[in-house]
């Protein structure tokens, strides 16, 4: 695979290619078809020391048509950085688009020509804030025909196979992407297990990836539930706390009541037994003064 980026406008394309032996050839079919659909000349190159572009062919063509080729450092990828992360970005792209459709990774050239179709339609080049359809062709893209990778679609039988009267007339295929010489999608047909090309498509809207996300959306709702009853929780426990402490506060006042009272009545006990004391003593005294006066003879 060859990924080629345009440093202006950032639209990107991608050369598949059987061996790295092919890289001269498709590249300088890629070049004549740009040059004379945009009208302005290759200037310059910038690439990496890979031996598929530093060759004699390359620097034969270069002489020729005079074109400047620039070269990043040895083992510093960040030199030629563009094509570097647009490259992670689509690696990234068609790993996540198989994983998700769980697709097997022959369909591996198919997700990263459909991801990159849809980069240069849809991400937002910096500074200039424009996709880069925009910026390179001078028009908006139309995205309304979009589709999800990978799911459940239906294919018109064109006659393709013999049918009876009550056959069905359609096959379910799997959307792989979109045709790049003709207006028409590119599915995998279930039933010939053959990549086609066809305009008589109709997509399934019940795929799995809106049940997956309708079940996300039911995850996240009780999660948000499950967040108002711990907080709910947490106040109740505070407002809990904060009455028992009142409660043993109160006891605790109660108690020091209590202790209070049982002392001062201790204390009356003790001046109650004190004054009784003294009053019987004071009785007795007297009792035996008039005893012992009484008993006295008088001279």
């Amino acid at each position: 695979m060859c990924v080629i980026v345009d440093d202006y406008s950032r639209f990107t394309w991608t050369l598949f290619l059987a061996s790295k032996d092919e890289t001269f050839e498709k590249f300088v079919a890629f070049i004549k078809k740009v040059d004379k659909r945009v009208g302005h000349s290759f200037v310059c190159l910038r690439s990496d020391h890979g031996t598929e572009f530093e060759n004699s062919r390359f620097i034969d063509f270069y002489n020729e048509h005079g074109v400047e080729h620039n070269f990043s450092a040895p083992r510093t990828p960040q030199q030629n950085g563009v094509v570097e992360r647009k490259n992670r970005t689509l690696e990234d792209m068609t790993r996540t688009m198989l994983i998700a459709n769980s697709l097997a990774t022959n369909f591996w050239a198919e997700a990263l020509n459909t991801s990159c179709y849809i980069i240069n339609r849809c991400m937002i080049r910096s500074i200039l804030n424009k996709t880069p359809y925009k910026l390179f062709k001078g028009r908006k893209p139309n995205i309304m025909h979009l589709r999800i990778f990978g799911c459940k679609c239906y294919v018109h039988n064109n006659e393709k196979d013999v049918l009876g009267k009550f056959d069905t007339r359609s096959d379910e295929v799997i959307f792989l992407g979109y045709s790049s010489h003709s207006k028409a999608h590119k599915v995998f047909n279930k039933k010939t297990l053959c990549v086609e090309k066809s305009v008589h498509v109709l997509f399934d809207k019940s795929n799995s990836l809106i049940k997956n996300d309708a079940q996300d959306e039911d995850y996240e709702l009780g999660l948000a539930k499950k967040d108002l009853l711990a907080t709910h929780e947490e106040s109740k426990n505070s407002q809990e706390g904060s009455g028992t402490g009142s409660v043993s506060k109160e006891g605790e006042q109660g108690d020091k009541k209590a202790g209070g009272t049982a002392a001062e009545s201790c204390l009356q006990n003790k001046e109650n037994k004190s004054e009784t004391g003294s009053r019987t003593d004071l009785q007795k005294g007297v009792g035996t003064s008039s005893e012992t006066g009484a008993r006295t003879p008088p001279k």
